[in-house]
């Protein structure tokens, strides 16, 4: 029998409807705490539905035959990262509940370092599982910027949207797809991002150190991105050259 007849993706994708069920219970005990307004609401059921199509068509493509449970506790993650985000998109209209917004942060970056280890002990590591990481990792930054940008100003966006940048510029220079080795100093700097921004947005330092704060986030993640570029530019002119050689001589045979 083949393949495409043997694989049944309704288990996992069953997965990722109760997680959009959890999605949709976190707003409303987060509506009943606040009083969330329908800007929040409908920010938080639009991530809710986006993470649940987004991941339903993920798996089917993945082929996987079970969600995982490091994919489990990623998908806990991208629900608080929900709340943050209706939280966020609620504040444009009100005082945000700093307090509520900093703790389900504080517990999505915590458990940032928790689905990996999970995924190497149990043996269920995954393309998809490490892209659905990332992708919750950097829709997580972006939130937190919009939410430090509302205080500080709009250049504070240029850490959210960086890795968005990066994948668009992807498209147009293919040479940025190439795979990047192994670098504690890019995940401690891709750690941090989320540390700073979550400081500066508790509100609990003055101004001035709250934007020194972010500058640091900044600096930090342009360093990291332009030492990774660097090596994807060079990488690509010593296989290009390389390429180059080998047609010289075929020709010259």
């Amino acid at each position: 029998m083949a393949l495409n007849d043997t694989y049944d993706a309704r288990p996992a994708q069953q997965e990722t409807a109760v997680g959009a069920g959890a999605q949709v219970l976190l707003l409303a005990l987060l509506g009943t705490a606040i009083g969330m307004g329908t800007a929040g609401w409908l920010t938080g059921l639009a991530f809710a539905f986006a993470t649940w199509a987004v991941l339903a068509r993920a798996l089917h493509r993945s082929r996987l035959a079970s969600f995982g449970p490091a994919n489990r506790v990623t998908l806990g993650r991208a629900t608080l990262v929900g709340g943050v985000t209706a939280l966020v998109a609620d504040s444009f209209s009100g005082a945000p509940p700093v307090s509520l917004l900093v703790g389900l942060t504080a517990v999505a970056l915590v458990l940032d370092g928790v689905d990996g280890k999970v995924a190497r002990r149990t043996g269920t590591c995954s393309p998809l599982g490490a892209r659905f990481d990332m992708e919750v990792d950097a829709f997580l930054i972006l939130v937190l910027s919009v939410h430090v940008a509302l205080d500080l100003g709009p250049w504070v966006l240029l850490i959210g949207g960086m890795r968005y940048v990066f994948v668009a510029a992807a498209r147009v220079w293919p040479w940025l797809t190439a795979p990047l080795p192994p670098s504690t100093a890019r995940k401690t700097v891709a750690a941090l991002q989320g540390v700073l921004l979550l400081l500066a947005g508790a509100d609990l330092l003055p101004g001035p150190v709250n934007a020194g704060v972010v500058l640091l986030a900044l600096g930090l993640l342009v360093w990291s991105f332009g030492r990774d570029v660097r090596w994807l530019w060079r990488t690509s002119r010593v296989r290009g050259g390389a390429r180059a050689e080998v047609l010289r001589e075929l020709v010259a045979r």
